[in-house]
């Protein structure tokens, strides 16, 4: 199974204004502000390969290759 790398910077600062912005507060932010970052990486590789037809991210060797010695 291919294993693609996406990136996900800024994503829990997106998150945490999403939050602000639906009213959540401070504490309660903390409790899921993981989930929603989550929900925006999966959202953004869904419009990223419905966009563009081509699947989202950069293709990793998985399990990864040892190192030669």
């Amino acid at each position: 199974m291919p294993v693609r790398l996406v990136d996900e910077r800024l994503t829990t600062v997106g998150a945490h204004r999403a939050l602000r912005q639906s009213g959540v507060k401070g504490r309660n932010q903390r409790r899921v502000v993981d989930q929603v970052a989550a929900v925006l990486i999966l959202q953004g590789a869904l419009d990223t390969e419905r966009n563009t037809g081509q699947p989202p991210g950069e293709v990793v060797a998985y399990p990864p290759t040892p190192p030669a010695d």
